[in-house]
């Protein structure tokens, strides 16, 4: 990964917020994996650079949006 253009804060913070969307629905990373196809693993210690398009995908499973993801990001 291209360091000059990677804000890692905002991974942190992405993973984080998956993380505790993950475990308000109490469930593991591996039955998400199951139900997506995405090793939440990876994506929750903030060290893959995930797309727009699976971040969307996993707030659609969780029960969120792109807006509320982000609106809560910011508090």
């Amino acid at each position: 990964m291209d360091n000059s253009r990677c804000d890692y804060d905002l991974l942190e913070a992405v993973a984080r917020k998956l993380k505790q969307l993950r475990e308000a629905k109490g469930l593991s990373q591996r039955i998400v994996y199951i139900d997506t196809d995405f090793n939440i693993g990876k994506i929750e210690v903030g060290k893959t650079n995930i797309t727009i398009s699976t971040l969307s995908r996993l707030c659609n499973y969780y029960g969120t949006s792109l807006k509320e993801f982000f609106d809560e990001l910011d508090q």
